[in-house]
């Protein structure tokens, strides 16, 4: 568990268990052995706090488009941690769940989408998306569902019960910016917050979803963000609807409003897809697990986002990078940690065009220019932007969008075109059925 993280309502950090060392852990195991043993935890543990985070999207006076973060004690999220190790061993999550997942990440489902709707545009065939989202659905899990989901994936009967102690007299207390609530007891749902709970969702949607999902890249899933891709509007639409009835007919809520629907190589009037009898929205772009792809598959957008993603980034951290009197290796390692992920996240999964490499090595050098106090004129296929990169110990922004879990894979007739990279087209070491 990683430092520097909240305190529960016991006000006691993960720091201090690091801090005794070999005590901490004969301690921590004799404790968890009692509270496996009696399957009861102590009461310290049930009590949370829970903080409105705005999602950065809507009206910011919407409820809505708030997510509930609970701050729990540090040492149930250890036992919780020890209970998920267990239960991992014995459940099998299908291959569709990326969320959570070990060796799978946002970024292999976001080439897998990105995959299949080149490759349909390539062969200049349609190919019909539809996002599902589903409102509140950490908070409107039922729990006697969960517990048939755990039993039903194989858990034994004793941690199904371990795991029903985390949730009962479970209460919370809302903290915001005038104070707090009185505490209420928290009957329904999975705790956000909650080291465990990601793991529990993706038992009932695994669950849940059994008998509508077909085969990856077809249906792919991160938690509770969906997608649903065929070859017809009828067959898209038709899934759709076999998708909300296996989610409400459980205690789930597909969105009406929030739900999307993309079509790659439209046909005039082809229309959108109904659900329940209302039209889905139908949209050129979808912002799909932060990263925006658009039917047409140009990712100019997603790249001046990546920049500004970058910049945003920049500045947080800018009264580090900008003092004289911290080292350049501080500075870049600083670098590498807060803003090189946030200009690089999902773009080794995009065909990048040279003027897009230069968007990002322009606005990259600028940044660096800015932090080592360079001049402005540096230009950026210099031998003192090497330089630059040397004293940081960065590396070239275009190279490294290559993942090591990507193999680079070059198509002649689009490589040579001057208009495109050498690192236009990356191939995950994924296997695609049927393609």
């Amino acid at each position: 568990m990683k430092s520097g993280k909240a305190v529960g309502p016991d006000d006691i950090p993960v720091e201090v268990w690091k801090c005794l060392g070999e005590a901490a852990v004969e301690f921590l195991t004799s404790l968890f052995n009692m509270v496996l043993e009696s399957e009861r935890m102590p009461e310290e543990w049930r009590r949370s706090v829970l903080v409105p985070i705005f999602k950065n999207k809507g009206d910011v006076q919407s409820c809505s488009n708030y997510r509930g973060i609970k701050l729990m004690s540090h040492t149930m999220k250890l036992w919780e941690r020890v209970v998920e190790a267990r239960l991992r061993k014995v459940v099998e999550i299908c291959e569709q769940q990326y969320g959570f997942m070990p060796r799978k990440s946002t970024t292999d489902a976001i080439f897998a989408l990105r995959f299949l709707m080149e490759k349909y545009r390539a062969g200049q065939r349609q190919l019909h998306c539809v996002f599902v989202d589903l409102e509140k659905a950490y908070d409107r899990v039922p729990r006697e569902e969960l517990w048939y989901c755990m039993r039903k994936s194989g858990v034994a009967e004793k941690y199904v019960r371990v795991v029903q102690d985390m949730y009962e007299r479970s209460r919370t207390v809302v903290r915001c910016a005038v104070g707090q609530t009185e505490e209420f007891k928290v009957e329904v749902g999975l705790h956000q917050g909650s080291a465990l709970s990601p793991f529990l969702f993706a038992i009932v949607m695994d669950q849940l979803s059994e008998e509508v999902r077909q085969e990856s890249p077809w249906t792919m899933m991160f938690a509770d963000d969906i997608v649903i891709c065929s070859e017809s509007r009828e067959q898209v639409e038709e899934n759709l609807e076999r998708w909300r009835f296996a989610m409400e007919r459980r205690g789930m809520k597909v969105s009406r409003s929030k739900t999307e629907y993309m079509c790659v190589n439209e046909r005039e009037g082809s229309g959108t897809v109904r659900l329940q009898g209302e039209e889905v929205k139908k949209v050129q772009e979808f912002k799909y697990l932060g990263s925006t792809v658009q039917t047409n598959g140009e990712c100019g957008k997603e790249v001046k986002k990546r920049v500004q993603a970058g910049w945003n980034g920049w500045r947080k951290v800018s009264g580090v990078l900008c003092d004289r009197k911290i080292s350049a290796r501080i500075k870049g390692k600083v670098y590498r940690t807060v803003v090189r992920p946030a200009m690089l996240y999902g773009l080794e999964t995009v065909s990048l065009r040279k003027r897009q490499e230069s968007e990002l090595e322009v606005a990259e050098l600028k940044m660096l220019r800015i932090s080592m106090r360079h001049a402005v004129n540096v230009n950026a296929s210099s031998t003192r932007m090497s330089i630059l990169l040397w004293g940081l110990s960065i590396a070239y922004i275009i190279p490294s969008l290559v993942s090591p879990y990507y193999s680079i894979q070059i198509q002649h007739g689009r490589a040579s075109h001057d208009s495109y990279s050498p690192f236009a087209v990356r191939v995950p070491t994924c296997r695609f059925d049927g393609m």
